[in-house]
């Protein structure tokens, strides 16, 4: 059975940090690429960063370049998402993934391996 459980959101102040993690069990995860969506009420769920199943590469969207860092742990099954100078449009629940889209594309298929997701709120 296939989990990907994600943890770390929470409420911060514009320009705080977070650091939201997920682990995936029942899937050979070195093999996985991996990635990191939001979605707020009313829009679609959007790729904001990927990382390839080597971590040797990533994408992230314009809007969180600069201020996100994504990384790749195969020694414990984890990815992790570093938020840093969060703006109140950050806002959202974020979700974890293990993909069966490329990393470069690091869309929501609907046959990605989804967790449950995890609220971040900013404040202003």
């Amino acid at each position: 059975q296939v989990q990907v459980a994600e943890s770390g959101g929470g409420l911060v102040q514009a320009g705080g940090s977070l650091r939201l993690s997920c682990t995936l069990s029942g899937l050979f995860f070195e093999n996985y690429s991996m990635g990191w969506f939001r979605q707020t009420p009313g829009k679609e769920r959007e790729g904001i960063s990927c990382i390839s199943f080597n971590s040797e590469h990533t994408y992230y969207v314009d809007s969180v370049k600069g201020r996100f860092t994504i990384s790749k742990d195969n020694a414990k099954n984890t990815i992790s998402l570093q938020m840093n100078s969060l703006k109140p449009e950050d806002t959202a629940m974020y979700y974890c993934a293990a993909l069966v889209v490329s990393w470069e594309q690091c869309t929501a298929s609907k046959n990605n391996y989804w967790g449950q997701g995890t609220q971040v709120t900013v404040s202003s």
